[in-house]
């Protein structure tokens, strides 16, 4: 597996660099790749299925400068930004195995994050619902994927040190949760990692044998997913 480490400048980029990514995989049967990213400004992510009117306060973002976006994957909607880390898996399905169902991967996935954060930070940490890690009942990241017919996409988000209070500024409470949140608001039900990112990278390097370097990155599928896609209304702000 090869690691990319690449931030690119606006959000509607970077969410079309990670389909991009896909497309390329599955297109080329090439390498398996982990990506990290970081946007330098809050936006509000989409699911695939999400309704804006449901799951956003427009008003509210549309007064603080927030992009609203949609992404290709399914899952709910989150605000990213500084001190929220995201990351990119693009892996082979392979026949038989964990990857062959959607359940599996999430269980898979999941656990070996769980895994390699708990060893390396002592923390309390555990898989909740179908895709979150949390501190005890504190969500701390939440992950999402998308499958083409070779390799799929499993990207995820870490909170690290973000504003949550943001959260509870400009997102209702969602119309789909997991039993373990029992009706707490974004406040109480989020919490930061308080790991520097470098040492969450270096630790999924570990967990996935990636290596840096190596990744083609497809510029010119990422300005065209970015021009007919991620910056049109009718896929932002449709379904």
């Amino acid at each position: 597996m090869q690691c990319l480490d690449l931030t690119l400048p606006t959000p509607e980029a970077n969410l079309a660099c990670d389909e991009a990514l896909l497309d390329e995989c599955e297109r080329k049967q090439d390498r398996e790749v982990l990506r990290f990213w970081e946007s330098p400004e809050p936006f509000v992510v989409l699911g695939l299925a999400s309704r804006l009117e449901r799951e956003v306060d427009l008003p509210a973002c549309t007064a603080r400068g927030i992009p609203v976006l949609r992404r290709c994957s399914g899952g709910g909607t989150v605000v990213q930004g500084p001190g929220c880390l995201s990351y990119t898996l693009i892996l082979r399905m392979a026949g038989e195995g964990p990857l062959e169902r959607i359940d599996s991967t999430n269980a898979f996935i999941m656990q070996r994050h769980r895994q390699v954060l708990a060893e390396a930070t002592g923390l309390p940490i555990r898989r909740q619902g179908a895709t979150d890690l949390a501190v005890g009942q504190r969500k701390f990241s939440g992950n999402a994927q998308r499958r083409r017919r070779r390799f799929l996409l499993f990207h995820g988000t870490f909170l690290l040190d973000f504003p949550i209070p943001l959260m509870e500024e400009i997102l209702p409470y969602p119309p789909r949760t997991p039993a373990y949140r029992r009706g707490r608001g974004h406040r109480v039900f989020l919490t930061n990692l308080r790991q520097p990112a470098s040492r969450i990278k270096a630790l999924l390097m570990r967990c996935w044998d990636a290596a840096p370097g190596g990744v083609a990155v497809p510029h010119a599928a990422i300005a065209s997913l970015v021009e007919r896609k991620y910056s049109a209304r009718s896929w932002n702000e449709g379904w």
